[in-house]
């Protein structure tokens, strides 16, 4: 394992293929701030422009991967002044990476760290996570894409409910409403989801960020014009070398070499 770049709030590591990020504020359980937001999209970046990391784990601590935004950091804004600072952009930056990102959630994800997690392509959580929207409990409502990733993922009753209560949801119902993709012992969560993103930073690379562009396309579009971008980006492999090396590989019965071209 190699550490990166020195942050304030996050620690920035590699490991063989993948980039791991973790959040770092434990005395705040890891409340985002927009400091931190910053240094996440950076750290981000550079994962998303090196050559080297084919796939990235954004984490927490076991005991809250991020409790929610910094309240009190917000808490003197007007609906003017928090407009005009429109810190959400930096948020809409975590959407715009183009490698795959597996959120590992142990304890806290609510407000805030629910929409961070749900931004993420792929949630693995621990048996210990909670996940919920409690910003009503404070006089306003999921403001980071709270109100249309959670619908999206848990359906509209289930999200009216948690929105207008509060009330978080334990790991095992947020598998079973198909927000997360496993749950796994609080042991094992971290390196559950680092496997599964070294599983696949082994596949090729330029297919794997054209698979992710087209599965993202779904949510701001019609399924026509999904299955249209689907359809391009297909043709498009046809032009790249880890396309001819993959069915050539498989054609002569050995393991395929991809070096993302």
């Amino acid at each position: 394992m190699m550490t990166l770049t020195s942050y304030k709030n996050i620690l920035v590591t590699t490991e063989e293929q993948i980039g791991i990020v973790t959040l770092n504020r434990p005395s705040v359980l890891n409340a985002l701030s927009h400091e931190l937001m910053e240094e996440l999209v950076d750290a981000l970046a550079k994962f998303d422009t090196n050559d080297g990391v084919r796939a990235i784990v954004l984490t927490g601590s076991e005991r809250s991967f991020a409790a929610g935004a910094d309240i009190k950091e917000m808490s003197d804004e007007t609906s003017v002044s928090i407009m005009l600072k429109d810190r959400f952009a930096t948020w809409d930056k975590v959407k715009n990476i183009k490698k795959p990102i597996i959120a590992a959630v142990s304890g806290f994800a609510l407000g805030g760290g629910c929409e961070l997690a749900m931004t993420c392509d792929i949630i693995i959580a621990s048996e210990t996570a909670q996940f919920g929207q409690p910003e009503i409990n404070i006089g306003v409502i999921p403001g980071a894409g709270g109100t249309q990733r959670l619908t999206r993922a848990v359906g509209k009753h289930k999200a009216m409910e948690m929105i207008l209560t509060g009330r978080p949801m334990t790991a095992h119902e947020a598998y079973n409403r198909g927000l997360v993709n496993l749950v796994v012992p609080a042991e094992t969560y971290l390196q559950t989801a680092k496997n599964l993103a070294k599983e696949i930073a082994s596949k090729p690379p330029v297919a794997v960020r054209l698979a992710k562009e087209a599965i993202l396309k779904t949510f701001d579009a019609p399924i026509s014009e999904g299955l249209e971008f689907e359809r391009k980006n297909f043709y498009m492999l046809f032009s790249s070398q880890d396309q001819k090396e993959g069915m050539k590989a498989f054609l002569e019965k050995r393991a395929a070499n991809f070096v993302g071209r």
